[in-house]
């Protein structure tokens, strides 16, 4: 029969023993619970970049850098507009657009004359009178006979008069333009109509005057710019018309005084502003 002693002694074993069993359990618990915590963290971040990719949209967001042309600024996509859009049957398809329709910048003179064939000789000097004094550019119809015969049709609308010249570039942008032609001076304006670019065999040498785009086809409209220092890096994509053959001077101390590098595509609207008050055919 066992002493008092050997009772105490099995009995202190026997609560040692159920003591470890119960550290054994709860260091178990611990760790399943921080197994559990853990992956419920996980599902966690998982829901909120899901939820942040549903929300905003997966992608690359990085905006890549514009290239320096003399482009124009594409509306957004529109809806339908109340009217269907109208082109000319000629060989210059002058056409309207959803887009030119409805784009808030643009301004609605209806659609030039479209014959067949296109006249395509002889020049048409044209004055406008600016704030900052005249310059005279003479178009040449055998040039760019459909942008030419666009751009005295606007004269005779008188489109272009109280008009803003929106942007300048300079050195920095790599050319050497002064872009006009946009009543709503923001270079995404215009009128409701586009048409084809006429490409020229030269380049752009200064005192020549070309059409700005957007760089798709079919998107010359009312903008030009003035090429105030040869600018021989310039791709052959836009409608010649022709020539400054008084006021390059004008053009130059407008960009000499630089720009407020607002254009993403290259320089911005000119410090010295200028404003074509009247455009008019010569009598």
């Amino acid at each position: 029969m066992p002493s008092s002693k050997q009772r105490r002694e099995t009995a202190r074993r026997r609560l040692e023993r159920q003591l470890q069993h119960r550290q054994e359990l709860a260091a178990r618990r611990r760790r399943r619970n921080l197994v559990a915590g853990a992956a419920f963290g996980v599902v966690l971040v998982v829901g909120a970049v899901w939820l942040i990719i549903a929300t905003v949209g997966g992608g690359d967001t990085t905006t890549p850098a514009a290239k320096a042309s003399p482009t124009t600024t594409p509306a957004s996509p529109t809806p339908t507009p109340s009217r269907p859009p109208k082109s000319t049957s000629g060989p210059c398809k002058y056409a309207e657009s959803n887009q030119t329709l409805l784009n808030p910048n643009a301004k609605d003179v209806g659609l030039p004359p479209d014959p067949a064939p296109t006249p395509a000789t002889g020049t048409v000097p044209v004055t406008f009178a600016s704030n900052r004094g005249a310059i005279v550019i003479t178009l040449d119809r055998s040039k760019a006979p459909c942008a030419v015969q666009s751009l005295l049709y606007l004269v005779g609308k008188k489109f272009f008069d109280k008009t803003p010249c929106p942007r300048v570039t300079g050195a920095k942008a790599g050319l050497f333009v002064l872009q006009c032609g946009d009543p709503s001076g923001t270079t995404g304006g215009g009128p409701t109509y586009q048409y084809k670019a006429e490409p020229p065999k030269t380049g752009y040498v200064a005192g020549t005057v070309a059409m700005a785009n957007s760089g798709q086809p079919n998107t010359t409209g009312s903008q030009f710019f003035i090429v105030y220092q040869d600018s021989k890096s310039l791709p052959k994509d836009y409608s010649l018309v022709g020539t400054v053959t008084r006021g390059l001077d004008v053009v130059k101390k407008v960009a000499a005084a630089g720009d407020d590098g607002s254009n993403q595509a290259g320089g911005g609207k000119p410090k010295l502003p200028i404003t074509f008050l009247t455009v008019r055919t010569a009598r």
